[in-house]
């Protein structure tokens, strides 16, 4: 049996001649937080509509729990919780009160139902205040009570944290890392707030323009970037060269007729300056760098980094 929850494979939508979403194949394990991650209008929100039967794919396929959707969702959907948009509450309700009309319309006939999801993310239970008395904060709670509340165990949430302030942002980040190392659930969570993503995600899926750039665990993402060295000098294929042959350095990327990157630590730079010397090469410039996630973001979408 697959350790996938979530599968796709080729997954496509298309509207007339634009894809939205383009060959998509993302893997989300059971158990971990996956963190979909791309500006405003990557495709990030299709493909979520498309994991939950809620806009049908121009092609590809979707297997959720190791099955297909398709001709599945009975089986399926009621086993998964999500926040896509903003559901239409009542703003002269409060928020129990609101809850009690989904419950009902679930079959959820206790009110431990209603009670847990609140607790869950610190919303009293019972209180007076009214829906539209809520603060945004509070109004994005209320939404990913409801999307827990029938306990299920994939949760697909679209921009959770956004339009959060910083204590509203780290509330839900806790209470959403909470609910999968404590229950176990597998948790999709998108956004476009790299910080938050590294922050919460096991694993990340880079997407832009719809296309799926990498998909990795954080942990390879981080080893990826780090400490690297940048040499300048007047033939830069003759320098990495004499590294690989003379020093046995390996890693060694030539970026230009003049610029080299080295991401092999053992490398001594003043041995290497020496070296480059010796072989009649100028030297104008040598140093130690380090990356960050949002340069590797930037190099692997060609552009901007997120926020």
């Amino acid at each position: 049996m697959s350790d996938y929850v979530i599968e796709t494979r080729g997954l496509t939508k298309t509207y007339g001649e634009q894809n939205s979403v383009s060959n998509l194949s993302i893997h989300v394990r059971k158990g971990r937080i996956y963190g979909l991650l791309g500006r405003n209008g990557a495709g990030k929100t299709t493909t979520m509509r498309m994991l939950l039967g809620l806009t049908a794919p121009s092609s590809g396929d979707v297997k959720i729990f190791g099955k297909p959707l398709r001709g599945n969702e009975k089986n399926i959907l009621p086993r998964i919780g999500s926040l896509i948009e903003s559901p239409g509450f009542y703003p002269n309700l409060t928020g129990t009160e609101n809850l009690r009309i989904f419950a009902d319309l679930r079959g959820l006939k206790s009110p431990k139902y209603i009670k847990g999801a609140l607790e869950v993310v610190n919303l009293p239970y019972r209180d007076k205040k009214l829906f539209s008395q809520y603060s945004l904060g509070m109004k994005q709670r209320l939404a990913i009570a409801l999307a827990v509340m029938h306990n299920p165990e994939l949760l697909i949430l679209d921009e959770p944290i956004n339009g959060l302030d910083p204590i509203g942002i780290a509330e839900v980040r806790g209470f959403i890392r909470e609910l999968c190392d404590a229950t176990g659930k597998t948790i999709l969570i998108s956004s476009h707030i790299l910080s938050e993503i590294s922050l919460l995600a096991d694993d990340i899926g880079i997407i832009d323009h719809g296309v799926l750039l990498e998909e990795e665990s954080l942990k390879e993402l981080e080893a990826k970037n780090g400490k690297y060295f940048r040499f300048t000098v007047s033939n830069a294929a003759l320098a990495a060269n004499l590294l690989q042959s003379k020093l046995g350095i390996q890693n060694v990327q030539v970026d230009s007729a003049n610029e080299l990157t080295v991401r092999d630590l053992r490398l001594d730079t003043g041995a290497a300056v020496r070296l480059f010397v010796d072989a009649g090469l100028s030297v104008s410039d040598a140093h130690l760098y380090e990356d960050t996630l949002e340069d590797y973001f930037k190099q692997v979408t060609g552009g901007e980094g997120i926020a």
